[in-house]
C-alpha cells in the first residue's frame, strides 16, 4: 500500500536498503526514488454526479552504475522477492549498455543539506462531501449566468503524494505535496452558435482555492462574452496575451533553454547567453522556494540544491535549465533542475516561473492600439523550438479604438519566438496561481490570419 508523508523515515530505509543490495550485486554507485499517491476526483453534470474515484498508487525505481554505464528499473512490487529481482535485473543490465561519459551522481559538495520549509502539503484530506459542494455550487453558478444553456460539467479534485530520494552519494530526503483543484465547463447560446469556455483553480491548501460561485460565475461569463464570434482580416496588428495565453510563452522559453537542447544544438536560443532576448524591462524568475508553490520542491530529483534564479533580467537571459548530465555536457555546474519518473533518467524542469509585473495597467496597454487582437486561446502545437517559428490557432477578442469590441475566433497567429520575446511589454496584473504564470502581455507587428 503507498506510505502516507507521516511514514516518509520508513520509505527512506526501504532505499537505502536497496541501494546497500544493488552495490553488494556489483553496483558501484546507485540512486533510487519513490513516488506514493492517493487522490480523489468528483465529477458532476447538470446537478448529477458523473464520476467518484479514489486512486492510489506507488512505483518505485532503481538507478545503477558501472563506471560510466548506467541501467535504470522500476516496480510497483516492494516484496523482498521483487526488490531482489530488481537488483539483480539492473545489474545485469549496467553490464552490457553502453558507456555514458557524462552520467553519474552528484558530487556530495552539490547535495542539498538545509531544506527549506515550503508548506506545500495540506496534512487535511477534504471529505467527499465537500469536493461534492464545491462541484454543485460551481456549475449552479454558471448555468446561473444569463445566456448559458449547458453544461460539459464541474470536476473536483484532491491528491497527496510522498516523494523521496535516496543515493550512495549520502544524499537521503523525501517530502509530502498536495493539491485541491475545482474545474467548470459551460456552453452559451443555440443551435450552431454555440460557444464554450471554463473557469478553474488548483492550490495546495483547499482553504486557498477560490470560492466555488466566483469560479462558475467566472466560466458562465466568458462563454457569453464569446457568442457570434467574427472571423477578422488578415494583417499585421499588435497582439495582447490575457495571461490565460501569456504564461504559454514561458514554456516556450524554458524548452528553448533547457540544457539537453542547448547540448544538441537543436535550440533557437543556443548561441544567446548573455545577450538581450527580451525587450528592456522583462524579469522572469524561477523559484522553487515559493511557500505553498504548486511547482516547489526543497531539492531536485538528483539531490541537489535548490535556489532561486533570475532567467531573464532586464531582457538579458542569464542561465540554461540543468541537470547533472547536460551541465557535465556542456562543462557547467548543475542549477538543480533534475525532474524524473521511476523508469528514466533525469532531466531539466522548471520550478514556479513568472515573468515579474510591468509598470503600465492593461487598460493603458489596450489603450493604444487602434486595431488588434486579444488572445484568450490557443490551440495547437505548431512552434518549432530549432528556428523559433510560431504558428498557433487562436480566439478571443478583436480591439478597437483601445476597447475591447466583439469576440473572434478561428484565427491564427504567428512570428518568430526571437521577435516576439524582443517586442514584449509586461503589464501590471501579475498574479501567482498556476505555477508558470504571467501578466497580459503585448507584443506588436505579429501576422494574424483570417479571412
Amino acid at each position: 500500500m503507498p506510505v502516507s508523508p507521516n511514514d516518509q523515515p520508513e520509505v527512506l530505509n526501504l532505499l537505502d536498503d536497496l541501494i546497500a543490495k544493488a552495490r553488494a550485486a556489483g553496483a558501484d554507485a546507485a540512486d533510487a526514488v519513490l513516488f506514493d499517491s492517493a487522490s480523489v476526483s468528483l465529477s458532476q453534470r447538470l446537478g448529477k454526479p458523473e464520476k467518484l474515484e479514489r486512486s492510489e498508487s506507488g512505483d518505485l525505481g532503481l538507478r545503477v552504475f558501472i563506471g560510466k554505464r548506467q541501467a535504470i528499473v522500476s516496480s510497483t512490487d516492494r516484496s523482498a522477492t521483487a526488490l531482489a529481482e530488481l537488483v539483480e535485473r539492473a545489474v545485469a543490465m549496467a553490464r552490457v549498455v553502453p558507456e555514458d561519459p557524462f552520467t553519474g551522481l552528484a558530487d556530495p559538495e552539490q547535495l542539498a543539506t538545509s531544506l527549506p520549509t515550503l508548506d506545500i502539503l495540506d496534512p487535511d484530506e477534504p471529505a467527499t462531501d465537500i469536493l461534492i459542494e464545491r462541484a454543485r455550487r460551481a456549475e449552479e453558478a454558471a448555468l446561473a449566468v444569463a445566456g448559458v444553456t449547458n453544461s460539459e460539467g464541474a470536476d473536483a479534485g484532491w491528491s497527496r503524494s510522498t516523494i523521496a530520494i535516496a543515493a550512495s552519494n549520502g544524499f537521503a530526503g523525501s517530502y509530502g505535496v498536495s493539491r485541491q483543484s475545482l474545474s467548470v465547463s459551460v456552453l452559451a447560446g443555440t443551435g450552431t452558435g454555440m460557444e464554450r469556455d471554463y473557469d478553474y483553480d488548483s492550490k495546495v491548501y483547499g482553504s486557498d482555492l477560490r470560492d466555488a460561485g466566483e469560479i462558475g460565475r467566472e466560466a458562465g461569463e466568458r462563454a457569453v462574452r464569446r457568442l457570434n464570434p467574427r472571423r477578422m482580416k488578415s494583417g499585421r496588428f499588435p497582439v495582447v496575451f490575457d495571461p490565460r495565453a501569456s504564461r504559454g510563452l514561458l514554456g516556450h522559453l524554458t524548452g528553448a533553454i533547457s540544457g539537453p537542447s542547448i547540448a544538441r544544438g537543436t535550440s533557437f536560443l543556443k548561441d544567446k547567453m548573455g545577450e538581450r532576448i527580451f525587450a528592456e524591462g522583462i524579469t522572469i524568475v524561477d523559484d522553487p522556494h515559493v511557500k505553498r508553490g504548486l511547482r516547489s520542491r526543497p531539492f531536485d530529483a538528483e539531490g541537489v540544491a535548490v535556489s532561486r534564479r533570475t532567467l531573464i533580467e532586464d531582457g538579458r537571459l542569464t542561465t540554461w535549465l540543468l541537470d547533472l548530465r547536460s551541465a557535465r555536457q556542456l562543462g557547467l555546474q548543475t542549477t538543480g533542475h533534475a525532474a524524473r519518473g521511476t523508469s528514466g533518467p533525469p532531466g531539466p524542469a522548471p520550478a514556479n516561473v513568472y515573468m515579474t509585473a510591468g509598470t503600465r495597467s492593461r487598460a493603458d496597454i489596450l489603450g493604444e492600439i487602434e486595431e488588434g487582437f486579444y488572445v484568450t486561446d490557443l490551440m495547437g502545437m505548431g512552434v518549432n523550438g530549432v528556428t523559433g517559428d510560431y504558428s498557433r490557432g487562436a480566439g478571443g477578442f478583436w480591439i478597437e479604438k483601445g476597447q475591447i469590441a466583439f469576440p473572434v475566433n478561428e484565427m491564427t497567429i504567428a512570428g518568430n519566438l526571437k521577435e516576439m520575446f524582443l517586442n514584449i511589454e509586461a503589464a501590471d496584473d501579475l498574479e501567482l496561481r498556476f505555477g508558470m504564470d504571467a501578466p497580459t502581455v503585448r507584443i506588436d507587428g505579429m501576422t494574424i490570419a483570417g479571412l
